[in-house]
């Protein structure tokens, strides 16, 4: 009974959607391919998961157990900045990484604006619809949601989260974490383009579909 009460099991039930190999659920937690093959492994030799099209979680009720757990430890030990990335991974709503974290993720972390850990603002786009449901979901791990950015003064932790709802979601993913399109990127990035030029240059390298006159070089 207790031989799949690790961490990285605990992640791949949060995470797990219906059909999702072994590599999708690798990306959207960040873990390595090969250890967490070795995790879903155990799960299923224990019977909490099966092999039918992708992957399957046999009881939903151990999910939903597994987040209050999670939900519970979160008061001893505070979700860290790169946690609070995979966190909405767990919510089963709709959602895509917008504004900074959009261009964050679509340069796969190479290019970060300076952000005070002391003061980490996590930029994510939903539906209307879902706005309290998204804000009751952060308040249960002890982080502030709302549609503006609080005063850090204001903030008992370092990390809050920005949510900008909106009619309709149209998300991509990339390593594992949804996100806005590259072009609503790429516009938003033109947008300030005083603090992104490095970045569109690093996309206009990356992807044949960006084309910008950025033209970065570091003195």
């Amino acid at each position: 009974m207790y031989e799949v009460c690790g961490e990285k099991e605990l992640k791949v039930i949060l995470a797990l959607e219906p059909s999702d190999s072994i590599s999708d659920v690798a990306r959207k937690i960040d873990e390595n391919r090969e250890t967490l093959r070795r995790a879903v492994n155990r799960l299923e030799e224990a019977g909490y998961v099966v092999y039918n099209d992708g992957l399957q979680l046999v009881d939903q009720s151990i999910r939903d157990a597994g987040l209050e757990f999670l939900i519970a430890a979160a008061d001893t030990s505070p979700p860290s900045i790169s946690e609070a990335y995979v966190l909405p991974q767990f919510a089963g709503m709709d959602y895509a990484f917008t504004a900074i974290d959009a261009v964050y993720v679509w340069t796969r972390g190479g290019y970060q604006v300076a952000r005070d850990p002391e003061d980490y603002p996590l930029f994510i786009a939903i539906h209307e619809t879902d706005l309290d449901a998204w804000t009751a979901f952060f308040d249960r791990f002890g982080i502030p949601a709302a549609k503006e950015r609080q005063p850090a003064d204001d903030l008992d932790g370092s990390i809050q989260v920005v949510l900008k709802p909106r009619a309709q979601i149209e998300a991509e993913m990339v390593d594992g974490r949804s996100v806005i399109s590259l072009k609503e990127t790429v516009a938003f990035a033109n947008e300030h383009y005083a603090h992104f030029q490095s970045a569109l240059d690093m996309l206009d390298r990356m992807y044949d579909e960006v084309d910008t006159d950025a033209n970065y070089r570091p003195y």
